[in-house]
């Protein structure tokens, strides 16, 4: 049994602790936001906030997680760094198919939350690990940077 903080909300997980975060929060408490993408924690489509950092869930063992706070993309909320990187992904129309983009706006939005100002280069690196197969990268750069001037 593990216990985790969990959008929130204490939840306590009867699971192996063995099992990949990503499968026990989509299976187990149907959060299902977070995506599946290769299994490896090399797209993105996974990603997650642990204790504030985004991690890949499909890497990241349940028993990593006991007693810390996870936060999905169910679980944002409304902070003023969320809102504006939603509205500017709303703005430039950055979504195609839009199955990496939970992983893509975690990514996004944990980097705003550490870093207001950007470079290019700083949203590359936050971003690196976030693979887009419909190819939205110039979309998603100018986003972070239309985020990050209505936080200005």
């Amino acid at each position: 049994m593990f216990d985790i903080n969990i959008n929130g909300k204490s939840v306590q997980l009867d699971v192996d602790g063995d099992m990949p975060l990503l499968w026990a929060l989509r299976d187990t408490i149907q959060l299902t936001g977070t995506k599946y993408g290769c299994g490896m924690g090399l797209c993105g489509a996974c990603t997650v906030h642990l204790d504030g950092e985004p991690i890949r869930s499909c890497i990241t063992p349940v028993s990593a997680v006991a007693g810390k706070m996870v936060v999905t993309i169910e679980g944002v909320g409304d902070e003023k760094v969320v809102q504006a990187v939603v509205e500017a992904w709303r703005r430039i129309d950055v979504v195609q198919c839009g199955y990496c983009q939970s992983g893509q706006l975690m990514s996004a939005i944990a980097l705003l939350e550490k870093n207001k100002k950007p470079t290019d280069k700083d949203i590359d690196d936050a971003m690196g690990g976030n693979i887009c197969r419909c190819a939205t990268y110039v979309r998603i750069r100018a986003a972070i940077h239309d985020a990050a001037q209505a936080l200005a």
